[in-house]
């Protein structure tokens, strides 16, 4: 395959993820040598030295897209300016829903709900209000907990000093509402 193709390719996956990715599964999905994608990242960074606002970050074997250091004044603005903007409706109930019942799963928190929530828990993710772990259970899932951001933000300590946390936390009525699998959820 064409380098540049293989470059373009691999640049379209690391934005498309989002997340970083290993070399070797960028390789496998693409169907060139692990070679060939190092190559890649080295000519997108060549091209990204050329004051552009990405850069490939590289750590052993693992790759990500992410913003050049020097614009991090701007970004840091951007994100402030999220975070301190309202949350709706929705990004409170799975706030709610993650204080009281976390760590909880994205097909729990949308048996309670009723709904999609994946752009939700999104949102609340790059706000820094929620942590994401993996499921032991299902490494193919994650499980959703309030983050200690959100804890400091509201100035407490632990999730047990939130409001009626204990009564809550036990509930019975929640729990069969949220005792669900990725499997039998319709969302």
């Amino acid at each position: 395959m064409n380098p540049k193709k293989i470059k373009s390719i691999t640049e379209s996956l690391l934005f498309a993820s989002g997340e970083p990715m290993k070399t070797v599964k960028v390789a496998k999905i693409i169907g060139v040598a692990e070679v060939e994608i190092e190559n890649a990242v080295m000519a997108l960074n060549k091209d990204y030295a050329e004051d552009r606002g990405l850069i490939v970050v590289k750590i052993k074997d693992t790759i990500q897209l992410a913003t050049n250091p020097e614009n991090a004044p701007f970004i840091s603005e951007l994100i402030k300016n999220e975070i301190q903007e309202n949350l709706s409706q929705a990004a409170l109930e799975v706030l709610s829903i993650a204080a009281y019942r976390g760590p909880i799963s994205r097909a729990e928190i949308e048996a309670i709900r009723g709904v999609n929530c994946s752009f939700t828990l999104r949102a609340l993710l790059i706000r820094g209000l929620l942590d994401r772990t993996e499921n032991i259970k299902d490494n193919r899932r994650y499980l959703y907990n309030i983050s200690l951001d959100f804890l400091k933000k509201l100035g407490l300590e632990s999730v047990e000093k939130l409001p009626d946390w204990e009564m809550l936390q036990k509930k019975e009525e929640i729990g069969e509402i949220g005792n669900v699998t990725e499997e039998n959820n319709p969302n």
